[in-house]
């Protein structure tokens, strides 16, 4: 029968090690991700894959219309995943983040604002309206980029893709314009 009182501690030989006991990653992982962006990180990836097989991966992006959620968290985590197992790989495969800043989830939070100030999105100008939805895009944009690399997400995040950049616009309106002059563009229910 063993001894009660008997400290077994002295009995189990495990390895010394610097190590701290608790891994404090709330405190550590701001350092982390500020030490990728200091070294450069992905521009450094980027440029050891250049020439190497391409792996091209389209982000289908969230819309820009409030913090991220735990499905923004995995969605965004497993592609991140894809990419980094491709480049392991050893191809050429750049993450270009992008934000869909268009279309009613984003109208809607501007007009729940207008009904909040007692507004009729109705007496609105329509420029006005758009340059509204187009600075709340913007700023969620923003904000959702810094959630998303502290999931440490490694990404172009410097010029991701947005929908409402006026670049993006014109190609939109370009190919619009096309379906119009071959006849292909009609109005029905």
């Amino acid at each position: 029968m063993s001894d009660p009182k008997a400290d077994y501690k002295d009995t189990v030989f495990l390895p010394k090690t610097d190590f701290p006991m608790k891994a404090g990653l709330a405190n550590k992982e701001p350092a982390i991700l500020e030490r990728w962006q200091k070294i450069g990180l992905y521009e450094k990836l980027r440029e050891a894959r250049d020439g190497n097989e391409k792996f091209i991966f389209h982000d289908g992006p969230p819309y820009a219309n409030g913090n991220i959620h735990i499905g923004h968290s995995l969605n965004k985590t497993l592609k991140d995943l894809v990419v980094r197992s491709q480049n392991l790989l050893g191809k050429d495969a750049p993450f270009v983040p992008g934000w869909d800043c268009h279309g009613l989830p984003i109208e809607w939070k501007i007009e729940e604002q207008y009904r909040k100030k007692k507004r009729n999105k109705d007496e609105v100008p329509a420029s006005e309206f758009r340059a509204e939805c187009r600075e709340y895009a913007d700023n969620w944009v923003n904000v959702q980029r810094e959630e998303f690399k502290r999931l440490g997400v490694l990404a172009q995040w410097d010029k991701p893709y947005l929908t409402m950049d006026y670049g993006a616009e014109a190609v939109i309106v370009t190919e619009l314009l096309k379906f119009a002059e071959a006849g292909q563009l009609y109005r029905g229910a």
